[in-house]
């Protein structure tokens, strides 16, 4: 199936399909104003404008796409279980009227991704696992819009989710170890683990928990944790209340089991091992530290410079 964007994609495909005699099973991306700011609407048709509906009627009135689906996708780590209610709205509205007018049942609605792991956003007054609406809040508000929208049973449209990061981030924790310490010029503690934004890119809007792997005394500081790269916004959390760590003691990072590992830099360290611990505790790595070799290997030298 093919999830159609904007006009040029959809006229370059009902041309590629005249000169191939194919048929593909199509859908289109819809965007939509559903209370949330900023919109999303760099992707899909919009709903408000009609655009969406256009992009639907001329899919159907072309002989060589066939329309199966609607999708959406309407932000990320979204808070608001209502903001799904109305999209659902907004896709069954179109998947109704397909139906109505063109007597063509839709086979799926994909609602997208954007639900929330328990992680705490960077500014947030309590801790993401205090303010994240459950999933049972999510699947209520899509799940009462569907049943409820008057389909006959058998044109009950397949509910497609991405639910990404719900589903793994809560997973994944990060291990790392101390290098050093120092003073700041406004007097703080600073301290410099072996892991920065490269390895945790989501510390840019996460202001992850850490903590320690054993005791390390009885007295905190407050302190900024900094990676070891060459630049200064290598910032893992900017303030956070921890024991005097010292060099070599260990932590933990949790929650990072989203986005981490597929927007990780290879830059000043190499990437470490990724570790699959089962439900018997029994380890297994499933992805090699990096090394030079790894970094060398595309690369390639002219004969002139031999």
């Amino acid at each position: 199936m093919i999830h159609i964007d904007h006009f040029d994609e959809l006229y370059s495909l009902i041309k590629l399909s005249e000169e191939n005699n194919l048929k593909p099973r199509v859908a289109i991306r819809v965007n939509m104003d559903t209370g949330i700011y900023p919109k999303w609407d760099r992707f899909g048709f919009n709903f408000e404008n009609g655009q969406a509906w256009t992009a639907i009627t001329r899919i159907i009135n072309s002989e060589n796409l066939d329309l199966v689906g609607l999708h959406c996708h309407i932000g990320t780590f979204m808070l608001s279980p209502s903001a799904y209610a109305v999209a659902a709205t907004k896709l069954c509205e179109l998947t109704w009227s397909v139906k109505e007018k063109f007597n063509k049942v839709l086979q799926y609605i994909d609602l997208g991704g954007g639900f929330p792991s328990t992680n705490t956003l960077k500014g947030a007054y309590l801790p993401g696992s205090d303010t994240v609406p459950s999933i049972d809040q999510f699947a209520d508000a899509i799940t009462d819009v569907i049943l409820g929208y008057g389909f006959k049973q058998e044109d009950l449209p397949l509910l497609i989710l991405e639910s990404g990061r719900v589903l793994i981030d809560d997973a994944g924790f990060l291990l790392g170890t101390v290098l050093a310490n120092k003073r700041l010029s406004d007097g703080r503690r600073a301290t410099i683990l072996d892991f920065g934004v490269n390895t945790l890119f989501t510390a840019f809007w996460y202001d992850h928990q850490i903590s320690t792997t054993q005791s390390y005394g009885q007295h905190t500081e407050e302190m900024v944790l900094y990676g070891p790269l060459c630049m200064n916004i290598d910032v893992v959390r900017e303030s956070i209340t921890m024991p005097l760590l010292e060099k070599g003691n260990h932590v933990v990072v949790h929650i990072v089991g989203a986005y981490n590992m597929t927007q990780w830099m290879q830059f000043i360290t190499l990437r470490p091992n990724i570790v699959l611990i089962d439900n018997d505790n029994n380890t297994h790595v499933i992805r090699k530290a990096e090394t030079l070799e790894n970094i060398q290997l595309n690369e390639l030298i002219p004969e002139y410079l031999r």
